[in-house]
This record gives structure tokens, C-alpha cells and sequence, in this order.
């Protein structure tokens, strides 16, 4: 296992969409086991394979070290393959979130409190499950990776203003991190 860099928010490829999985490919393993590494590393819930340089629908999430704290339901590390939402609820809630692309930045967003996923785990089944409070909500910001989207598209123009500082020196590479940070590339064709 290894500790892999996280690509910052202002990379082309986080606004690429991604490519499925095939039907038991097991080229992803090395893949899923550097990237839970990464994200426990970084101290993060989640993480989608764009935010470490790969177009594919895979993300991770362990929301345990939240969950526990709001006596929600603990699920510890998950693998998300191909995944897809089968439903949100009408209900939302705004919450405060941030991202390993985007260090030290945090918004209120607002999202469905609830979400059906249907996706594949590590063995190639095929799982459905519904998910509440945060756990909803990390699945949420992870499916958004894997659409070439942020959580900043959510805030309102004044509200990116508010981080246009810190997102300047994320954006010239004087920002740094607890954890490894990928530079920005030009690279259109990844």
C-alpha cells in the first residue's frame, strides 16, 4: 500500500467524468487499497479515484470517525465500484463539508439527507443500501467527484469569493497539507 498525492480542486481531471469499471477487473485492487491508505492518511471520510489522478467510478469512504461522534450508524471502510444513485430523498439538509482537494476550505452545502446507492464492492456483488446523515452525505460529495463535480459549485459567487485567498494559493502551489498534494497538471487528454 501506498500513500498517493491528492490532485488539487483546480486540475482539469477533477472536472472530467469517469470511466465504469468492467465487470470483475481486479486491475483496481492495488488501486483501492493505496487509496484507502491515502485517505486515512489524510484524515478524510472519502475519496474518489479522480482526486489521486484516475478517471474510473471508484471511491472509498469510512464516515466512522464522524458517525461515531452523532451515534449514526458506523459501516468502516467501504468500496464503492460503478456506482449509482437509485434515489435521494425530498428532504435536505445544509451541513458543512470540506475536501481533500481543497484543503483547509469548508462550506455549508445543502444536499438530500438521504440517498440509495446501488454500486459493486471489492468482490464484483452487486449492493443496495440506503444511507442517512453523513454517511449520505459523504457518498453524495464522492459521486459528485466522479461527475467532474465540487462541492464549490454549490456555493453562491459571494461564497467562493469568501475563499478566493486560500483557493489562490492552492491555485499557485503555496498551500500545504498535512498530506501529500498532487501539482496541478495541463494535461486535457487524461
Amino acid at each position: 500500500m501506498a500513500v498517493l498525492p491528492i490532485i488539487t480542486y483546480d486540475d482539469p481531471i477533477l472536472r472530467k467524468e469517469t470511466k465504469p469499471v468492467p465487470d470483475g477487473d481486479t486491475s483496481v485492487d492495488a488501486l483501492i487499497e493505496d487509496m484507502l491508505e491515502t485517505m486515512h492518511h489524510a484524515h478524510g471520510v472519502g475519496l474518489a479515484a479522480p482526486q489521486v489522478g484516475q478517471l474510473l467510478q471508484v471511491f472509498v469512504m469510512d464516515a466512522d470517525p464522524i458517525t461515531e461522534e452523532l451515534d449514526e450508524p458506523d459501516f468502516g471502510p467501504m468500496v464503492f465500484i460503478n456506482p449509482e444513485v437509485v434515489h435521494q430523498s425530498e428532504q435536505t439538509v445544509e451541513l458543512e463539508e470540506g475536501c481533500l482537494s481543497i484543503p483547509e476550505v469548508r462550506d455549508t452545502v445543502l444536499r438530500p439527507e438521504q440517498v440509495t446507492i446501488r454500486w459493486q464492492d471489492r468482490s464484483s456483488s452487486s449492493r443496495e443500501m440506503t444511507f442517512d446523515g453523513w454517511s449520505a452525505r459523504v457518498i453524495q460529495h464522492e459521486m459528485d467527484h466522479l461527475r467532474g463535480k465540487l462541492f464549490l459549485d454549490y456555493l453562491s459567487a459571494f461564497r467562493k469569493r469568501l475563499h478566493k485567498s486560500r483557493l489562490s494559493k492552492i491555485d499557485a502551489g503555496e498551500w500545504e497539507a498535512d498530506y501529500p498534494l498532487a501539482p496541478r497538471t495541463n494535461n486535457a487528454d487524461q
